[in-house]
């Protein structure tokens, strides 16, 4: 992918720069900035992290954390990132998709059977394929973090089945993949961005949305949305990435330090997130939120002919099938 950098992304890219000429004697200090709110179960694990990598290294490393989009949304960071002037930041694996196609498969409905397949799969040797296959665009992965797994809500219609989404407008973010999966399901994909989603819905410009129960709750959708159905079809995972541009220049040392603290990261981060959607779900219930479990078998027969689809691409099809028949 060519990189196009604006002005201000050149600008904070300096300021980055200058900030970084440090004394030699002094801690390598890696920058990691991100969208999220400091509440978030992400931004949490992050801190983990960086306290890990400072025992790791005996104060030898420092990772400064930058939330809440401080030195720009995620466009921007990974700008910043793939010319070196930010050290790591976190993307969603649908972001991954612009550089490798083989990402798009973990946005495919009903991939992983369960959180566990899914925990198995990402932290297994195909994990390791997808977050080194981007190293050529001056990025690599350094782990995978839970998103939770996504469901439908709905504005006063509840979803038992895929047929109840015939003729509903179903808001899908900007992705090929899911709208393919709201198609199949005999809804009407509605792509909308994420801030105008609210408006949109009490508007009645949808009639619904599709996510996991924390980003129901903390943006407040549960006002409007009192449906949800929990057919868990997704488990789009987020992925915690490294300039190769930065990584290049650490020790072998160093490299093992950051690694061992971006692993240590995981499982507080799936604990966190854990506690986070136990939270939303209690949140939403009281605050009037049917909350539904539905037989997801329909749901799963629905979007077969999405994975058949692939046939004509025998890398990214293959891919599916080590993924389905894994252990």
């Amino acid at each position: 992918m060519r990189i196009k950098l604006s002005a201000s992304v050149l600008l904070v890219g300096l300021l980055l720069f200058l900030a970084g000429c440090e004394s030699t004697n002094k801690p390598t200090t890696l920058k990691l900035a991100h969208g999220l709110d400091p509440t978030h179960p992400v931004h949490k694990a992050m801190v983990y992290m960086a306290a890990q990598l400072k025992e790791e290294s005996g104060g030898k490393m420092k990772l400064e954390i930058y939330p809440s989009g401080q030195l720009g949304g995620e466009q921007q960071c990974v700008e910043l990132l793939q010319i070196g002037s930010l050290a790591i930041t976190k993307v969603s694996s649908a972001i991954m998709e612009s550089f490798t196609p083989n990402y798009q498969v973990l946005g495919l409905p009903y991939i992983f059977r369960s959180k566990e397949h899914a925990f198995s799969v990402l932290d297994g040797e195909i994990g390791k394929e997808f977050l080194n296959s981007t190293e050529k665009f001056n990025m690599k992965g350094l782990c995978f973090y839970d998103a939770g797994f996504r469901s439908f809500y709905t504005i006063d219609k509840a979803i038992n089945s895929p047929e109840d989404l015939s003729g509903m407008k179903i808001r899908v973010m900007k992705s090929q993949t899911a709208m393919n999966m709201v198609k199949a399901m005999g809804g009407s994909p509605t792509p909308i961005s994420w801030g105008e989603l609210y408006t949109a819905l009490q508007s009645g410009v949808v009639d619904g949305a599709e996510n996991n129960p924390p980003s129901l709750y903390t943006s407040r959708h549960y006002e409007v949305c009192k449906k949800y159905t929990l057919n868990e079809h997704t488990a789009v995972p987020d992925v915690l990435i490294i300039s190769t541009v930065v990584w290049n220049k650490l020790t072998e040392q160093e490299k093992k330090w950051l690694q061992a603290a971006a692993d240590a990261s995981v499982p507080e981060e799936r604990k966190l997130w854990a506690e986070a959607e136990q939270l939303a779900l209690e949140e939403v219930q009281k605050a009037g939120v049917e909350i539904i479990r539905p037989d997801k078998a329909p749901f799963m027969k629905a979007v077969e002919s999405i994975f058949e689809g692939y046939k004509s691409q025998p890398e990214i099809y293959n891919l599916i099938q080590r993924i389905r028949n894994f252990k």
